[in-house]
């Protein structure tokens, strides 16, 4: 191991819906909810694209324990004004029932155009997703993280699949946000990448055809950020808890660690094929932890736990590194008892076929614990 995981920086980007507590539906009122933010939380709580979405944003971490202080802070703040604005904040990838009419855009100029741009792709939106930022300010080494990354893309969203339910039904998959969302002609797994010129010519010729205003409509599932020297990983649906999402951060810290230390050993990415990268995506959305996964290293079909074994011993060196195992294998042992956000919510409504039931759940969920079940070890090395 040549690359300490400690070295590198984590930030955490999560989206939540604003939902009316009676009725399930989402509720507008973002801006009041932002309004209601106290110091000293007040700036890192921004508006979405739609007006029943904000997003939080931690600071800058290199230690998992303070990151999920963070974090808590941030929920718990977000939470309590949603409830004082006669709201409650909902951490799901899709909204379980939308508001009748056209999209309730944030009225934000960028925004408004958008809709005019891309009219019809705007509808059903209002999704939200768990976005990591992994510091590796040199481009070069971050294209070629992203190339290491690309195989364990899938597994990741199987992890955090959180959205069976849309428009007040059962969709069919654990993640309905990776479908809305790769209606974008911008969204989707990340190509591979030769140099840090050929992602900058593929970007502009994403400009050139019109299939992007700007460089922060670049929706690859890992990208290079377009305003902060970081690598993004901005595949996974909004975890359910705050558990989940600090994990997924372990998790995407581990992997980008261990695929550096390849780049910079000379080690070549496994060559993935694109097509088959898009279908086992496809797979991971559509059956989540539950069901059956397309492993890209050996082109098989493979129960998604086998899968989860395989990335955790790919992550396991950065993250016995960095103290952060322990912690990571309870959330996964949870996960495996339990079932994913995306089983919960099925499991909830299953009981009375009743989504209020799905809507406290959700609720209840996206409040933080105060303390994880067992302690994130990263500042104890």
């Amino acid at each position: 191991m040549t690359v300490s995981p400690r070295e590198l920086t984590v930030g955490v980007e999560e989206e939540f819906l604003v939902v009316d507590p009676e009725t399930g539906r989402t509720a507008p009122v973002a801006d009041a909810v932002r309004r209601r933010i106290t110091v000293p939380v007040t700036a890192r709580v921004q508006p979405e694209l739609m007006r029943f979405q904000i997003e939080t944003n931690s600071l800058v971490h290199t230690d998992l324990e303070e990151l999920r202080r963070d974090l808590t802070e941030l929920r718990t703040a977000a939470a309590t004004a949603a409830e004082g604005a006669g709201a409650r904040l909902a951490a799901s990838g899709t909204a379980l029932l939308d508001s009748p009419g056209p999209p309730q855009l944030s009225p934000s100029p960028r925004y408004q155009r958008m809709y005019r741009q891309y009219g019809g792709i705007l509808r059903g939106q209002g999704v939200c997703g768990c976005h990591v930022h992994i510091g590796i300010p040199d481009r070069h080494e971050a294209v070629q993280v992203s190339n290491h990354l690309r195989p364990w893309l899938p597994v990741l969203q199987a992890l955090m699949s959180n959205s069976p339910i849309a428009g007040g039904v059962d969709t069919g998959h654990a993640s309905w946000r990776v479908v809305r969302w790769t209606r974008w002609p911008s969204a989707g797994p990340p190509p591979f990448f030769s140099s840090p010129e050929h992602y900058d010519a593929l970007v502009d010729a994403l400009y050139a055809t019109g299939a992007i205003m700007d460089r922060a409509m670049v929706y690859w599932y890992v990208r290079p950020s377009h305003h902060l020297p970081t690598l993004e990983f901005r595949g996974a649906d909004a975890c359910a808890t705050l558990d989940e999402a600090v994990a997924l951060a372990a998790l995407v810290r581990a992997l980008c660690a261990v695929s550096l230390a390849d780049v910079r050993q000379g080690r070549p990415a496994p060559a993935v094929d694109q097509t088959l990268l898009n279908v086992a995506y496809w797979r991971a959305a559509h059956d989540g932890l539950e069901g059956n996964g397309f492993d890209l290293l050996s082109g098989r079909r493979r129960p998604a736990w086998k899968l989860v074994g395989g990335l955790l011993q790919r992550a396991r060196p950065a993250l016995e590194e960095s103290g952060d195992l322990p912690f990571v294998t309870e959330v996964l042992n949870r996960l495996r008892a339990t079932g994913s956000g995306a089983a919960r919510q099925r499991a909830a409504y299953r009981r009375r076929h009743d989504l209020h039931d799905v809507v406290r759940l959700l609720v209840e969920q996206t409040r933080p614990e105060p303390e994880p079940a067992v302690p994130v070890r990263a500042s104890a090395r």
